[in-house]
C-alpha cells in the first residue's frame, strides 16, 4: 500500500453516514481531511413488509448480496449457497456467521461475478437477489437469458437527504476556501445525487475537482457527464484502495 502523505488534502465523503467512518478514519491516519457530505442514506424496510415479500418467494437455490447494505439488511433472508458481489460484501457476510460460496475471483461488478462457475449451469434454479427499492437489472437480465428464475427481495431503500441552506452554504465556504480537493464517489446514483444536492457554485466546480471511484461504470458517467473531468479509477472498492487513489 501507497503511505503517501494526504497533508493538505480535503476529501468530501460522499457514502451514507453509517458507512463513511473508516473511510474517514483511513483519509485522516494518512493526514487528510474528511468532509462527509452523504448523497444517499440508506434506510431499513419494516421487517413485517419484507416477511410479507419472502413469503410470496419460492426457495431459492442461490442468494445473491449486491452490497454491504444488502448483507446488513436481509442476510437473514439468505436461502440456498451465498453469492457476493465482490470482496467488500464477502467480508460483511462472513462477518455475519455465514459462508460465500460465489464470489469473483477480480471485480466486483454483476459483469464479474456472472463470470463465476456457480452461474454456469442455473437454467430451472431460482435465483434470490437481496437489494434496496431499485438497482441495475443486467445481472438479473444475464441470468434469466441463463434460464434461471429471478427473484428480488427488497430489505432496505436508498434515498436522497435533504439537506438545509445552511448546511448547503456551510459547504459551499469550504469549497471556495479550497478545503476540498477530491471528491469519492461509489456509484453512478451517488453521482446523480450530487450533482442535484450541491449548491450551484460548487456544481461548476464539480469538473474541475478529482474525482475518485473503484467502479468503471462510475467513471465512464463522469467523464460522460463532465468531459475532461480529472478523474481516477481507484483498484478496488477497499478504503485502502480508496485513499491510494487519493494520495496518487
Amino acid at each position: 500500500m501507497s503511505e503517501h502523505s494526504l497533508d493538505g488534502v480535503g476529501v468530501l465523503v460522499t457514502r451514507p453516514r453509517q458507512q463513511a467512518g473508516e473511510l474517514v478514519e483511513a483519509i485522516e491516519a494518512r493526514g487528510g481531511t474528511a468532509i462527509v457530505f452523504p448523497v444517499i442514506e440508506i434506510l431499513p424496510r419494516n421487517e413485517a413488509d419484507v416477511q410479507q415479500d419472502l413469503d410470496a418467494l419460492n426457495d431459492a437455490a442461490i442468494t445473491v448480496f449486491v452490497s454491504r447494505n444488502a448483507v446488513e439488511h436481509g442476510l437473514a433472508y439468505a436461502d440456498g449457497r451465498i453469492a457476493a458481489i465482490g470482496p467488500t460484501t464477502a467480508e460483511a457476510i462472513e462477518q455475519g456467521g455465514a459462508h460465500v460460496d460465489i464470489c469473483p475471483a477480480s471485480g466486483f461488478d454483476s459483469e464479474h461475478l456472472l463470470m463465476e462457475a456457480g452461474f454456469d449451469d442455473v437454467a430451472g434454479k431460482t435465483i434470490r437477489i437481496i437489494r434496496g427499492n431499485d438497482g441495475r437489472e443486467h445481472l438479473a437480465n444475464a441470468l434469466s437469458e441463463r434460464g434461471a428464475s429471478v427473484e428480488y427481495l427488497s430489505t432496505y431503500e436508498r434515498r436522497r437527504p435533504d439537506y438545509t441552506a445552511q448546511e448547503l452554504a456551510s459547504l459551499e465556504q469550504r469549497w471556495r476556501a479550497g478545503e476540498v480537493s477530491v471528491a469519492v464517489v461509489m456509484s453512478v446514483q451517488s453521482l446523480e445525487n450530487l450533482g442535484d444536492l450541491l449548491p450551484d457554485w460548487c456544481r461548476q466546480q464539480l469538473p474541475l475537482t478529482r474525482l475518485v471511484t473503484p467502479a468503471a461504470r462510475v467513471l465512464k458517467e463522469a467523464l460522460r457527464q463532465y468531459p475532461g473531468c480529472p478523474a481516477i479509477l481507484a483498484a478496488g472498492p477497499r478504503n485502502s484502495d480508496i485513499v491510494d487513489a487519493i494520495a496518487q
